[in-house]
């Protein structure tokens, strides 16, 4: 293929070594994410909420949510996926999918080391999917607390392969991340949730400050008649209401998170995640209600189950 996407070499990226970086986040930090995802946002009372920004009932310190994990691939890219070998459009990039592993709650404040390597990339022909994983470690202590995994779909960066067997590459093994099929039953749950027309504006503080989710003339210019939340942001919702509805309140169930954007949300728009159960594993889409869209899915896999579910 002419263009850009003649330029990008498999092998020269494959080559390259992530540089490790570091990152020290406080109370206010994880605080100000809960806000940005929406806890609190219906009663600032909320029993099961709470403890993500006050030190309720005598807690000498906030409660951390596990998609605060999700923040940590910005951290350590801070380039952000600029890499040798690899060229394309960042217009065109799309955020695709987001798998989240967790080893331990996170402290309400620390200082992080994280190892960045490249996770996957494959040639589909018009696009490119690149996957990047981070490892996130406690710095005074040397213990992995997480593990990121995101993937991109670059448009218009495919047919890179020099053979007629398409290029792909992957370090990780194929089951590590399964399929997710929405069931035709009941949902187990279902809880509603409106964001509010400042979200993204609120959820940008934690620092993605792509202007597509601010500016109003660079929304336009992609696509959107106005800017859109990020997908992260959504996420958190979705896994906040699972914590809510699944786990009663406790966020330390979560042991990992997968989640496939499917279509944008915008500011204020009221947000129907349905969770299914399935063993530990809850299932779960999320959808927009005034467009009867959906926008999100996954799964959450937990640590225990309670026999009362």
């Amino acid at each position: 293929m002419a263009g850009a996407s003649s330029e990008t070499d498999p092998q020269v990226l494959l080559a390259h070594k992530f540089p490790e970086t570091s990152f020290a986040y406080t109370e206010r930090d994880a605080a100000l994410y809960a806000l940005g995802i929406g806890a609190c946002g219906r009663d600032p009372l909320d029993a099961d909420e709470l403890k993500y920004v006050y030190h309720e009932n005598g807690q000498q310190c906030i409660k951390v949510l596990p998609t605060f994990a999700a923040l940590f691939c910005l951290q350590s890219l801070p380039d952000g996926l600029r890499f040798p070998g690899l060229q394309y459009d960042q217009r065109l990039l799309l955020h695709g999918q987001q798998y989240i592993e967790l080893y331990k709650p996170f402290p309400s404040s620390a200082h992080l080391q994280h190892k960045v390597s490249l996770a996957g990339l494959h040639d589909k022909g018009k696009a490119a999917v690149l996957e990047v994983e981070t490892k996130t470690f406690d710095q005074s202590s040397g213990e992995l607390l997480c593990m990121n995994r995101m993937t991109a779909y670059l448009r218009g960066a495919g047919g890179f392969s020099k053979s007629s067997q398409p290029f792909s590459y992957s370090n990780y093994p194929p089951n590590q991340v399964r399929a997710v099929k929405i069931p035709k039953d009941k949902p187990f749950s279902v809880f509603e949730d409106c964001t509010q027309p400042s979200q993204a504006l609120l959820y940008r503080l934690s620092g993605d400050y792509n202007p597509l989710h601010s500016d109003p003339m660079i929304a336009k210019v992609a696509g959107f008649s106005q800017p859109i939340l990020h997908g992260l942001c959504t996420l958190g919702f979705a896994v906040r209401a699972i914590i809510k509805c699944i786990c009663k309140g406790d966020p330390d169930m979560v042991k990992s998170i997968s989640g496939r954007f499917l279509l944008h949300v915008y500011p204020g728009e009221t947000l129907v995640t349905e969770m299914w159960v399935e063993g530990s594993r809850v299932i779960y889409q999320t959808r927009v209600k005034e467009r009867n869209r959906i926008v999100l899915s996954g799964y959450v896999e937990l640590h225990r189950w309670t026999s009362s579910l």
